[in-house]
């Protein structure tokens, strides 16, 4: 099964970069100096941040669908990245080293199954997830926190 992992898009997102404080309180952001490697999983790259490095903390609607499984949660991205981590069958870095669950989603926005993975056996897992043809997407989200990580498609 092929498929495509993706980071989220830095556009939407660029307008937080390099702001003052009261902006980003305005929009409910937070920016926050990396301390420790890994640890702030950047969602736009998909790398974790280096140390020293300036994270924005803000909330994300991962799951915009109008349906009973919209969503939101706190997120890291690295303040100034603007490149899209895409993976074409493989698993990008920040999900290595993680506890991961993935939801698998129908083309309603429904969610179908979910299961956890540790993060070097996640591609295993969709694999199988992606065997069911009613799955149209995956949510990858990191297990312990519970933040949106990263969306997982088919590819044709």
């Amino acid at each position: 099964m092929k498929y495509k992992i993706s980071g989220l898009k830095a556009e939407p997102l660029a307008h937080l970069f390099e702001q003052n404080e009261s902006y980003l309180k305005n929009h409910n952001a937070i920016r926050q100096t990396v301390e420790c490697y890994p640890g702030y999983p950047d969602r736009i790259s998909l790398c974790d941040i280096p140390v020293g490095e300036t994270a924005l903390l803000i909330n994300h609607i991962y799951q915009p669908a109008d349906s009973p499984f919209f969503g939101t949660h706190a997120i890291y991205v690295w303040e100034g990245c603007t490149r899209q981590g895409i993976y074409l069958n493989a698993l990008p870095e920040v999900m290595q080293s993680r506890i991961l669950s993935l939801r698998a989603f129908n083309k309603e926005h429904f969610l179908i199954v979910a299961d956890i993975a540790e993060g070097k056996l996640a591609e295993n897992l969709i694999g199988l997830l992606f065997s069911d043809s009613q799955v149209s997407y995956i949510q990858i989200h990191n297990a312990k926190q519970g933040c949106y990580l990263c969306c997982a498609e088919r590819c044709e």
